[in-house]
């Protein structure tokens, strides 16, 4: 059992994307064109936003938030980011580019999502945003944190690349259900194939109600220029291409469907793995499972044990930001939590086109597994 295999989640959307891919083709524009606004206007109103703007990958996404709020004079060299330690390391990466600094902030072990109570102590005076990245496909936003941000004035910046759909009931709206992508200032998305939302290739989005941010984010993406060959900022070239928004376009309207799926799933690992040597996951009606975690102080062993009896996983991550080579300033810090969860977790699979078979496959050898005996 392959841990995902793309052909077989596409498979559903396979004649409608021809169909989409035939469209563009037909049209003969291939950047800028239909498909992206189209696209564009459609997921906007899926998040809840009243702006997207399509560009090249989830990274540019990220980038280019704080790159346009660096023009706009909300942030400046220097100025600090606050960020979960045990992200994926394209969020730290979008900061530092930037030339701001990153504040590591420790993740819940329960949830796996940046710790709200210890968010407020890590506020300096250089302090001026605070990026939750919605890890696994579960919500990191909390009310605490909405409030945190009110209170010093700080911008929230979503990462949002791996919880297309998910949703939260916010306090303040009147427990109001609203999309991750739509809870802070503005949100970075990732349509790599793998997320829940996945084009064929690399492609990316940022969210925003914030006019002037989407217009400038908009014009940095097309080399800084807002009209032909007129720059008004050093910009980079990071616009989605007409064939992955169209692709997208058509799975956009299965998105729940699939992430229904998912939850299935999920809830069915969640009630029936019972092995005091593997920690499920909290169940969360809300998390749209873009991965399925668990944790395992044996975890080598157990994902050798699954491979031996065919079932494919993978490790989100091996290594956590802080012990990477490229941020050798880092060495010597520790945040043991973030080290656990990068020591512990494995992936195990979950997406919209398991069989209840394959499911059922899992459960059982995850219920059969020991240390001792693994192999």
């Amino acid at each position: 059992m392959k841990y995902l295999e793309l052909k077989r989640v596409n498979a559903p959307y396979e004649e409608e994307m021809r169909q989409a891919i035939d469209g563009v083709l037909q049209r003969g524009w291939y950047l800028r064109g239909e498909a992206t606004r189209l696209f564009e206007r459609h997921y906007a109103e899926y998040i809840g936003m009243k702006y997207c703007v399509g560009c090249a990958n989830g990274l540019d996404a990220l980038t280019l938030v704080l790159r346009a709020y660096k023009e706009m004079g909300v942030l400046q060299e220097g100025d600090e980011v606050i960020v979960p330690a045990n992200t994926y390391i394209a969020s730290i990466l979008s900061i530092t580019e930037n030339g701001l600094k990153p504040v590591l902030v420790e993740p819940d072990i329960h949830t796996l999502q940046i710790d709200d109570t210890l968010i407020e102590e890590a506020i300096t005076s250089r302090t001026r945003a605070v990026m939750i990245v919605h890890l696994y496909g579960r919500c990191a936003y909390t009310d605490r944190i909405g409030d945190i941000c009110r209170q010093h004035g700080l911008k929230l910046i979503e990462d949002n690349a791996q919880a297309h759909g998910c949703t939260f009931h916010v306090s303040i709206c009147n427990s109001q259900l609203k999309r991750t992508g739509s809870l802070g200032d503005v949100a970075a998305h990732s349509f790599y194939p793998t997320k829940n939302l996945g084009a064929l290739g690399d492609a990316g989005a940022v969210t925003t109600n914030d006019e002037e941010l989407a217009d400038v984010i908009r014009v940095l993406g097309n080399y800084g220029s807002a009209r032909h060959y007129v720059f008004d900022y050093i910009g980079r070239n990071s616009r989605i291409d007409e064939i992955q928004a169209a692709i997208l376009d058509v799975k956009l309207k299965y998105l729940d469907k699939a992430n229904q799926r998912r939850k299935e799933i999920a809830s069915q690992y969640i009630s029936e793995v019972h092995n005091p040597l593997i920690v499920m996951p909290q169940s969360d009606r809300d998390c749209v499972w873009h991965i399925f975690p668990v944790l395992c102080e044996y975890r080598d062993e157990l994902q050798a044990y699954l491979k031996v009896n065919d079932v494919e996983t993978q490790i989100h991550y091996p290594v956590p930001p802080h012990k990477q080579k490229c941020y050798d300033e880092w060495r010597g810090v520790s945040f043991p939590i973030t080290e656990r969860v990068h020591r512990e977790e494995l992936s195990i699979p979950c997406h919209p086109s398991m069989t209840n078979e394959e499911t059922d496959t899992v459960i059982r050898l995850l219920n059969a597994f020991s240390h001792r005996v693994s192999l």
